[in-house]
């Protein structure tokens, strides 16, 4: 018997990411939730080959690969926790919204199932749907019924459970990226409209999150790979050195104080115009929809960390609040390790918020 929640529990996240498999571990106790481990192990460890040549729709690793990745990972860094929650990547998520007519609550997921059809690129016998009503603007006088649709082919789910099977885990949890990224970074108390921007590896998204539930989301492929590889291709170098000047001199440029900076920045400038074109239209678009001021943005993903990169952000949307998402800011740990936790908390974002989903 747990009385009065004074029992500790330990719960596990895990984000399975294209550039690195990452795993944290948190306890509550009393109400007070700590981080009791965390650690990673880099995808170039797991496989050499590029992402690109992947399909789109899969997790780059075998199942083999995988559980023995995090099985290290817990050694080494001492995980008791066997309870789970796993993130589903962006690009094995459907997300789409429509709208329905008026109707009684229990036509409702019918008519879900029916429109799910004409959005769905899969049959749906292959997906697992969840949905949820999106409330409609104060100002609306519309009757219809607006709908959030989120779809995961059931290969997926069935990859992690296969895995965890390997592990001796207990899956709690299977949950899309973004909805672990706003558990981490965004308060339960915000009612304003925030956008969560995580540039990964493989892919970018742009999520809207508007009184508690998600309202736009829209993901493209201009990501930190793309980066690495425009980079590569621009001054003939291998990935790997593109990379390492990335990490170091991002979009700084001049401001650097090295020559080489400044072709890093050209070579790259037109992968993050496109992504800065492709987030400020998901605004524009939500801006449309909803009638609501958007002006917090949160960046989290490891490609966040670029040096100049929130500061570029910053003079393309001059009127937003642009911050470097910290998912480690709300829990206990000894302060010590609190510059290194800032520093790679946008890489945890995800596995924080699945981690907070077991304690919830």
């Amino acid at each position: 018997m747990n009385l009065f929640g004074l029992i500790p529990h330990n719960f596990l996240g895990i984000d399975i990411g294209t550039s690195a498999i990452r795993l944290v571990e948190l306890s509550s106790w009393a109400g007070r939730k700590k981080l009791e481990s965390y650690g990673e192990i880099p995808a170039s460890v797991l496989y050499k080959k590029p992402y690109r040549n992947f399909k789109k729709n899969t997790l780059l690793f075998s199942n083999d690969d995988i559980a023995r990745a995090i099985q290290a990972v817990m050694e080494e860094a001492e995980i008791k926790a066997k309870r789970v929650a796993f993130s589903i990547p962006d690009f094995s998520t459907f997300f789409t919204n429509f709208e329905l007519p008026e109707m009684t609550e229990k036509e409702i997921p019918q008519a879900v199932r029916a429109e799910a059809r004409r959005h769905i690129p899969l049959p749906l016998g292959e997906v697992t749907l969840d949905w949820q009503i999106i409330p409609q603007p104060k100002q609306s006088q519309s009757k219809e019924i607006r709908i959030l649709l989120v779809a995961v082919p059931n290969e997926t789910i069935n990859k992690y459970q296969v895995i965890a099977k390997k592990l001796d885990l207990e899956i709690i949890g299977l949950e899309a990226e973004v909805f672990g990224m706003t558990r981490s970074l965004v308060s339960e108390q915000e009612r304003k409209a925030v956008a969560l921007v995580d540039i990964g590896g493989r892919s970018t998204s742009c999520s809207i999150m508007y009184r508690g539930m998600l309202r736009r989301s829209h993901s493209f492929d201009a990501s930190g790979g793309t980066l690495v590889e425009r980079l590569a291709k621009s001054l003939a170098i291998k990935n790997k050195e593109a990379e390492e000047k990335i990490k170091k001199f991002g979009v700084l440029g001049e401001k650097s104080g090295f020559p080489e900076a400044v072709d890093v920045k050209e070579s790259i400038k037109p992968v993050i115009e496109l992504m800065t074109n492709e987030i400020g239209d998901t605004f524009e678009s939500f801006h449309s929809k909803e009638t609501v001021e958007l002006k917090k943005v949160v960046l989290a993903g490891g490609v966040s960390l670029l040096p100049g990169l929130s500061n570029y952000f910053k003079k393309r949307f001059p009127e937003k609040n642009i911050k470097i998402g910290n998912p480690f800011q709300e829990l206990y740990f000894p302060p010590v390790l609190n510059r290194h936790l800032r520093e790679i908390g946008p890489s945890y974002s995800i596995a924080v918020g699945m981690a907070l989903k077991g304690l919830e």
